[in-house]
């Protein structure tokens, strides 16, 4: 099954039928009637867009109401440190909800985000309030590379890339060069193959970039002594250099 397949009438009822257990003044029949039917010949994206764009003429006109509904609907975190898109994918477009709006409230969208990734991820829904509030942005993500949950470490990293896949381009890496060393810098040595392989992916989009940045980060790491995982990190990021 195609990811866009999943996104279909069954599932459509399905979230309605979420959003008003948490939120009684939804207009679930509002919802239902347009999308049902309306989603078969759009692409991934598309339906995402047309399912938030729903979502904002039938909840409240309140975007901090909508998150606090959204945070009572997420359900138990992910038991392991992959599976997002085999266990999460329902909440993508609740994640796209938040990368339209989030900058409404990039604080409470901030909150929000850490707990989304536990169970999905918020890579693409962080990237705008990157875009908008670089600097308080990436000064908590550098708290969350200390996190014990896997996912908010990774979300830290992934977040930050210049060249993510499925998205534009997102240049603080460059602009908050030292805030963005200090998030890669802090996760050198995670334990976890999850994190490593986005802080590699990291290096890799930088090498395209600036790979004077690059080298500069790998020279400071390698000034302080090595690991296993930093070794794997700087290779994986090095993958494409000749």
């Amino acid at each position: 099954m195609k990811h866009k397949d999943h996104y279909n009438d069954d599932y459509i009822f399905n979230l309605s039928q979420k959003i008003l257990s948490v939120m009684p003044d939804f207009e679930q029949e509002s919802f239902c009637h347009a999308l049902m039917g309306r989603l078969d010949d759009k692409e991934l994206f598309a339906r995402f867009d047309f399912i938030v764009d729903a979502m904002q003429e039938s909840m409240t006109g309140d975007y901090s109401k909508n998150i606090q509904a959204f945070f009572n609907m997420l359900g138990p975190e992910l038991a392991q440190p992959e599976g997002m898109f085999n266990f999460g994918w329902w909440l993508w477009p609740i994640g796209r909800y938040v990368e339209r709006y989030g900058n409404e409230n990039w604080s409470l969208s901030l909150s929000f985000l850490k707990e989304l990734t536990k169970r999905f991820t918020g890579e693409f829904a962080i990237r705008p309030l990157l875009q908008e509030h670089p600097k308080e942005i990436m000064d908590e993500l550098i708290k969350w590379t200390l996190d014990k949950n896997v996912h908010v470490r990774r979300l830290a990293s992934e977040g930050v890339r210049i060249r993510l896949p499925w998205s534009q381009k997102l240049y603080v890496a460059l602009d908050e060069f030292e805030r963005y060393m200090n998030i890669l810098t802090n996760l050198k040595d995670d334990p976890e193959k999850f994190v490593q392989k986005s802080v590699g992916n990291n290096l890799n989009d930088l090498y395209k970039d600036d790979p004077q940045k690059a080298d500069f980060i790998i020279s400071q790491w390698t000034k302080s002594g090595q690991s296993k995982a930093q070794d794997w990190i700087i290779k994986h990021g090095r993958r494409n250099q000749k």
